[in-house]
This record gives C-alpha cells, sequence and structure tokens, in this order.
C-alpha cells in the first residue's frame, strides 16, 4: 500500500506542497488536517478508540474520526469519506471552525496541523472498521471535560486540545 501524502500548508491554510505523512510528522510540517465530531439528538458525542495496532496512540479515545485531506479533495468530502472508511455510516457534516495547533507524541512524531473541526449528527450505532477502530462510545460534552480532568491519559493529545476549542466553540456559538 503506498503512504498517503499530506496537503503542506503556511498559516493561511494555502497550499505549498505535498509530502508522505510519515515524513511531515518527523519534520513535523504544517499540514491540512481534519477532525470530525458526531453528536446525538442528546446532545452527546461520539467518541472512537483507536485500534490497537495503530503507529501510534493505539487504544487511546478520541473524536468521531479525524484525517488529511487529500489534493483536490474538500473539507467536507474528506470528512465525509473518513468518517465512513473508520465509522461506516454517513452523516451531513459542517465546517465549524480551523485552527493551528502543535503536539509531539512520545515516538518522535510531531502533529503540526491546520485543523477543520466539523460537525454532523446522528443516532444510529456505528458499523467500525476495525482495522481503524477498536470501540466507541457515546459521552455527554460535560462528562468528557471532567474524564479528560481525570485521567487525561486514556485520550490522543489531539484530542485534549481539539476537544477544548471545540468546547469553547459550542459556548459561543448556539448550533
Amino acid at each position: 500500500m503506498t503512504e498517503e501524502n499530506v496537503i503542506l500548508v503556511n498559516q493561511n491554510d494555502e497550499q505549498i506542497g505535498l509530502m508522505p505523512k510519515l515524513e511531515a510528522h518527523e519534520k513535523a510540517l504544517l499540514h491540512r488536517a481534519f477532525s470530525v465530531f458526531i453528536l446525538n439528538s442528546k446532545n452527546e458525542v461520539m467518541l472512537q478508540q483507536r485500534a490497537h495496532h495503530k503507529y501510534h496512540s493505539p487504544l487511546l479515545w478520541t473524536n468521531t474520526c479525524c484525517s488529511h485531506q487529500r489534493e483536490g479533495e474538500t473539507n467536507i468530502e474528506a470528512g465525509s469519506r473518513r468518517l465512513f472508511e473508520e465509522m461506516g455510516f454517513k452523516a451531513e457534516l459542517k465546517e465549524l471552525f480551523h485552527f493551528i495547533y502543535k503536539a509531539p507524541f512520545d515516538n518522535g512524531l510531531t502533529e503540526h496541523e491546520l485543523d477543520h473541526v466539523m460537525i454532523g449528527y446522528y443516532n444510529e450505532e456505528p458499523n467500525i472498521n476495525p482495522d481503524e477502530v477498536e470501540d466507541w462510545k457515546w459521552m455527554s460534552i460535560e462528562d468528557v471535560k471532567a474524564d479528560i480532568e481525570k485521567q487525561p491519559e486514556i485520550y490522543t493529545v489531539w484530542f485534549k486540545i481539539i476537544f477544548d476549542e471545540f468546547d469553547h466553540y459550542l459556548e459561543d456559538h448556539k448550533l
């Protein structure tokens, strides 16, 4: 399988190149990414637990799905594609905001992403892809906040950063 490229960008989200994903994470270069949050009618967020064989952050809990856009793909197209690949369902997505973050991992890789955060709504059970996802659950936003405080080590580095931004966005905007 060929390694996917990520889209290198400047601070204004303008494409400046392509690079294999692993190399971009080794060099900590800024690249385009997205994070999807799926909520249900009870305002609970669907979390996924990363598969046990992932090369970084295995078995940690994170948002519904996240990944990198492919060249020529819109943010919404990328989010929809990956949501279906990882969680096995489709939902209408809306982009809320984007921001830049940098998060180093213990294994020497670094996430340095201009992250487009999207939201969608779904009330059914997902059909998870075991190559990507170990488990999933619904949690209220308040319970996620409390659990991150209590046991931060069970969540991905990027989720803790993105969730904080997402939570502040929800406080400031009534969806």
